[in-house]
């Protein structure tokens, strides 16, 4: 039986899993990491539907799922699966079921997979606390085996897999009576469904464990591998994905943050980023994530080196299944309780002016001869051997190489970065911080005996920054960080992250994959992100536009891309919050309004409101359940109708949908979440 989680902490290797058969498609037992999309067309709609999977298909979806809210979709499948045969297309389809057993029963004999979701496909969600007894737990099973059987025998009848797809957001009553909202209770609603394919013998299964927080998705899926091996010694194969994570940059970030943690540990064998916007747009995006893990077209290699070998993990320095952030002192404002501090590279801009702090959260008024600060200002600027001319807003300072910081005196602006190997023997350093740099692992050096961070331990002004050249940066860091705590050593540490990847898109999933992974772990009170050289020139030169539509030409523009991304990842790991979150649903054919027109609606009119957490749910299946932490909700509830939560409650039902924004609007002041905007 493997150790932990995964078969190996150090180095990227794929988790063993069953081998299952969906159509022509293979997923698990060390096959590709398989990508889908999910269509948002009405499944009544023959042609529409067809014409949307063909698109995606196209784009490189290997799967496409379709939903099958009730009887009459679900026997629709047909006549859309005979078109797509028709035309050509053999991408297997897969069924998408909410609350009807009926409409499952019907589509697994149709189509290569359907999906259910053991919170509703026999449970009820309802938001009641109900105890149960022993007795009363063990007859809901029965009642749930009684029910769910049949749907097992068809599918084993007809070569049919299924996913086991267990949501954060519509756990069951009877498992939140029990579990609580928790990954735990995650884990067992999936396990209980699994048991009884199990015992008829059916095996051509897939389970997930989505979450729109990352930190959840990943411990329940941590815990689900846990689980099987202790039951059955063997693992099913996994779907990853985020819920209900966005759009834009957010929903990117969001999605790498929570899929790519896993898949650098081996874990995952088929994707879906569920996108607030049309589905093809999140192939591109599945895609960069795959590539990450083969050889072809890992355009980064050639900036990594493999020589350094990373010490094998004797135990587990921190609880993986729990988020709890590694303890550090406090060195000024880094480490401690405070929140993690940004730092913006400014080392390629070759004179920096007044101008390029606005691209960090800096706008300098000068009929006032103020600074105006952001909420996502960064903390600090690395400019290597620059100085700065001119006067910097009062929280800002900047980080410089040890000459430059040696040649002036006179200002606590400047802070100096030394390497860890020549730290030891500086004869001048900053009386109350410095910031010390360190690649782990990527080489043979003494650095990797722990020598230096052994002496920096008793340094109360060192600050690390750790990054990594290996082949597995993200391991090697991790590694770095366990070795810290195996020695007690409580300084305070900065995630450093270069991206050598080509387009923006690229650079978010680099940069949520490597950072977000840490953050999700504890580590870390600091992040600095960055262009490699060669990347920063090409993004400079190229001005050109990515598969987003993302258009960064400037130095400025490259600056605030680089800074806001790091603001989103601490926003997406939950460990610094700067700005409004959005829960919002990727549509689909059971969604009652316009989703993608509706978000941008929203979030220009309440983008301002930091902390406030707000869910946009499509309807009445994704919504209030898979809102499961948002502060309000959004929720479609009829043609052209919206219902309207404060947490779990509803509010305000049926309010027409020209008017309902408005409404939020007003459900927002009349709780206190509401603050005009600057």
């Amino acid at each position: 039986m493997m150790e932990y989680y995964c078969p190996s902490l150090t180095q990227i290797s794929r988790l063993k899993t069953r081998e299952v058969t969906i159509g022509q498609v293979k997923i698990g037992n060390g096959h590709p990491i398989r990508v889908q999309t999910m269509t948002t067309t009405d499944t009544l709609d023959t042609m529409a539907t067809v014409e949307q999977t063909i698109r995606c298909i196209e784009a490189g979806a290997e799967l496409v799922r379709i939903t099958a809210p009730s009887k009459k979709e679900a026997e629709n499948l047909l006549n859309i699966k005979n078109e797509l045969r028709r035309r050509g297309y053999d991408t297997p389809i897969v069924a998408d079921i909410h609350f009807t057993p009926n409409a499952a029963e019907i589509a697994a004999r149709i189509v290569e997979k359907v999906r259910i979701n053991p919170g509703n496909y026999v449970d009820k969600k309802k938001f009641e606390l109900i105890e149960y007894s022993d007795q009363d737990y063990a007859e809901e099973i029965e009642r749930i085996t009684e029910r769910f059987t049949p749907l097992v025998l068809i599918c084993k009848e007809h070569g049919t897999a299924m996913r086991i797809g267990t949501n954060h957001g519509s756990l069951s009553d009877r498992i939140m009576s029990r579990y609580g909202d928790t990954p735990m209770g995650m884990v067992e609603s999936a396990m209980e469904f699994l048991r009884i394919a199990r015992a008829n013998d059916y095996h051509n299964i897939v389970l997930s464990m989505k979450a729109s927080n990352p930190q959840v998705m990943v411990q329940a899926y941590r815990l689900l591998i846990q689980q099987m091996q202790l039951e059955f010694n063997e693992c099913y194969p996994l779907h990853l994905g985020v819920t209900e994570a966005g759009d834009g940059e957010d929903g990117r970030v969001k999605s790498a943050a929570g899929i790519g943690t896993l898949l650098e540990d081996g874990i995952g064998d088929t994707i879906r980023v569920s996108l607030t916007e049309d589905p093809e747009f999140e192939i591109p995006v599945c895609r960069d994530l795959v590539k990450r893990y083969t050889n072809a077209g890992d355009s980064a290699s050639a900036n990594h080196t493999s020589l350094g070998i990373i010490p094998p993990v004797q135990k587990l320095t921190y609880n993986p299944f729990v988020y709890k952030r590694r303890s550090s002192v406090a060195v000024s404002n880094v480490g401690g309780m405070q929140v993690p501090i940004v730092i913006a590279d400014f080392s390629k801009i070759e004179k920096i002016e007044p101008a390029h702090l606005t691209s960090i959260g800096y706008t300098y008024d000068a009929v006032t001869d103020k600074w105006n600060i952001g909420d996502q200002a960064a903390d600090y600027i690395f400019t290597g051997h620059q100085l700065i001319h001119f006067e910097l807003p009062g929280t800002l300072k900047v980080i410089v190489y040890p000459a430059t910081w040696a040649a002036q005196s006179t200002s606590d602006k400047y802070i100096p970065i030394f390497d860890i190997a020549g730290y030891d023997s500086e004869t001048q350093k900053h009386p109350k911080q410095n910031f010390v740099m360190m690649d782990c692992f990527s080489d043979e050096t003494p650095i990797n005996d722990f020598t230096h961070l052994e002496r920096i331990a008793n340094d109360p002004t060192a600050i690390l920054c750790l990054s990594s050249k290996h082949k597995n940066a993200m391991p090697a860091v991790r590694r770095m960080f366990m070795a810290l705590q195996e020695k007690q050593i409580n300084n305070p540490v900065v995630i450093t992250v270069d991206s050598d990847w080509n387009t923006t898109d690229e650079h978010l999933i680099h940069f949520a994959t490597e950072a977000g992974a840490l953050l999700l772990d504890g580590f870390g009170d600091g992040l600095c992100l960055g262009l490699t050289s060669k990347s920063y020139a090409a993004q400079t030169a190229n001005a050109s536009k990515d598969t987003s539509g993302r258009n960064y030409n400037s130095n400025a523009s490259i600056e605030a891309f680089i800074n806001a991304t790091a603001f989103t990842i601490l926003q997406a790991t939950r460990t610094r919050i700067s700005k409004t979150e959005y829960i919002s649903c990727p549509s689909c054919g059971r969604t009652l309004f316009n989703l993608q027109e509706t978000t941008a609606k929203i979030r220009s009119v309440t983008n301002h409101l930091k902390g406030v957490k707000i869910a946009i749910m499509g309807c009445i299946v994704n919504g209030p359940g898979e809102m499961a932490d948002a502060d309000f909700g959004y929720v479609g509830s009829g043609p052209g109708k919206i219902t309207l939560y404060k947490g779990k409650e509803v509010v305000k039902k049926n309010v027409d949908s020209e008017i309902a924004v408005d409404e939020l609007i007003h459900l927002l002041k009349e709780h206190d979440a509401w603050v005009d905007p600057a």
